[in-house]
């Protein structure tokens, strides 16, 4: 024998059960004395209390008993217009691609440009003390020539003498060591500039390097 407290739970949940379903069915009852209004490409109102046959192509609208708008309904699309709708939805896929393509390679240009800046950077510090070197180099050269011709000039003198008529005597044995520790540096030197200048041009650039990393650039 069922208890009263299970029967009253019973009829309760029947009742809201009742409550849901007449909710639900109020709101997707159609509208009670809803009408449907449109103007065709005529000019002319048509009204019916189902879609008028004349609102398949043009924007129509429920109206309510009272007048007011309930909804918009767009129109049918004709073939033709089903047509040109898909290919501009198509065109504006492309178009879409195409954009996200320019993007992609955009942004690849700009890494690259980033990329190229870094490397730049790096071989300028890698140049830096090698052109330093030439630098010095040269500088030291212009001092050692400069002595080299104010050494040759006195070993002319002894070679000539003091006057065409005058008997030629032998160079001091420390010039002659002089001028030739002279022309030894000169050759250090020179070797040196040649060296660090061969060394610059041998540094790869951001092209070279990015076609080493890149085969489609090679």
């Amino acid at each position: 024998m069922a208890s009263p407290h299970n029967e009253t739970g019973k009829r309760t949940r029947e009742d809201k059960m009742k409550k849901l379903c007449m909710i639900l069915a109020v709101m997707f009852a159609p509208a009670a004395g809803a009408t449907y209004k449109c103007v065709d490409e005529k000019g002319v109102t048509h009204i019916g209390d189902t879609p008028p046959d004349p609102c398949a192509h043009v924007v129509m609208y429920e109206m309510s008993s009272s007048g007011l708008v309930l909804r918009k309904i767009d129109p049918t699309p004709t073939p033709e217009q089903l047509k040109l709708r898909l290919e501009e939805n198509a065109r504006e896929r492309e178009a879409a691609k195409v954009a996200a393509e320019q993007k992609r390679k955009d942004d690849a240009l700009l890494n690259s440009f980033a990329a190229e800046r870094e490397f730049d950077v790096a071989r300028d510090r890698n140049i830096e003390p090698l052109t330093g070197r030439i630098r010095s180099a040269q500088e030291r050269l212009k001092a050692v020539d400069k002595r080299i011709g104010e050494l040759e000039d006195e070993m002319e003198f002894y070679k000539a003498g003091k006057s065409k008529t005058a008997q030629a005597r032998s160079a001091p044995i420390g010039l002659v060591h002089e001028l030739e520790r002279a022309r030894a540096e000169k050759v250090t030197l020179d070797k040196s500039i040649t060296t660090s200048e061969k060394a610059i041009e041998e540094l790869p650039d951001a092209s070279s390097a990015a076609a080493r990393t890149d085969p489609q650039k090679r």
